[in-house]
């Protein structure tokens, strides 16, 4: 026995915007057998999992448009324009789970649409809340994780800047400096939810109070690998996994403390079954 000495970090867990849409999932799949969703409800596999095996079915967006008369969940991350207008074609009741800080960072954009504002987004391309964002604006917004993917020298003089909900804050406000550093005029909206931006300093605090850190997130999570990134970067001995299958025993030390954090996207259950394994190493 290792007597490993494991603590759950209790400010790691859902988001209120995941546990939103979760909670309306499963009220639905208590009364009925089936409930589409369009896309993954939460970026992390092993809650997808759970919940189809309750009667959640996800579908992709190409599916929707051969669905009709029935329920279709929309998640978290928010959809463009054209799903709505698909559902209403279709007959489709749609069950609108949109996180709200999502849903008001679309209507701004929309809104810097309609005043003809040059639109530039950092987010990670294919995103599904970044998918829903540049709908609203036609598909002509500029999105970019780094300065290095855009063509600085042919940028406009001015420009409005915006953020996926998930992103770092800090590196938000380095592309802020940088273009301004080049004089660029930015009007910048930090549009990164504070529920996720705060989880920074409360992981660096986390983090350095124990010999290994165990970061439990799904692999498809953009939010995940920020705040892996954060723990490794305040403890070195910090290790990513997405089920408790994953824990390598040679990364423990008998007496070790274990500290368990996850992503805005990773179950507590979750983590609490990593728990459980530790104890028993």
């Amino acid at each position: 026995m290792l007597n490993l000495q494991v603590t759950i970090d209790k400010h790691s867990g859902f988001c209120f915007g995941v546990v939103y849409a979760i909670e309306m999932a499963e009220e639905i799949l208590a009364q009925e057998e089936q409930l589409y969703c369009l896309g993954d409800i939460v970026h992390n596999d092993e809650e997808v999992h759970r919940l189809e095996a309750k009667g959640l079915k996800i579908i992709t967006h190409n599916d929707l448009e051969h669905l009709y008369d029935v329920k279709v969940l929309i998640r978290a991350h928010g959809e463009p324009p054209s799903t709505y207008e698909i559902a209403l074609k279709n007959n489709l009741i749609l069950i609108d789970a949109s996180c709200p800080v999502v849903l008001k960072l679309q209507n701004r954009i929309k809104n810097s649409y309609d005043k003809k504002e040059k639109i530039y987004i950092y987010g990670k391309h294919g995103h599904a809340e970044i998918i829903g964002l540049l709908g609203q604006t036609s598909n002509e917004a500029v999105i970019f994780q780094d300065l290095e993917e855009l063509e600085l020298s042919t940028l406009p003089s001015n420009i409005t800047l915006y953020s996926q909900t998930t992103k770092s804050t800090d590196k938000f406000y380095q592309i802020k400096a940088q273009l301004e550093g080049m004089g660029i005029e930015v009007n910048a909206n930090d549009t990164i939810c504070r529920q996720v931006s705060n989880r920074d300093a409360e992981l660096r605090d986390f983090a350095q109070k124990f010999d290994k850190i165990i970061f439990v997130a799904g692999t498809k999570s953009s939010n995940g690998k920020v705040l892996y990134n954060v723990c490794r970067s305040t403890n070195e001995n910090s290790h990513f996994i997405s089920k408790a299958e994953e824990l390598q025993m040679e990364w423990f030390a008998p007496d070790n403390s274990v500290g368990i954090c996850g992503a805005t996207s990773t179950p507590m259950w979750l983590m609490e079954q990593v728990k459980d394994v530790l104890e028993k190493l």
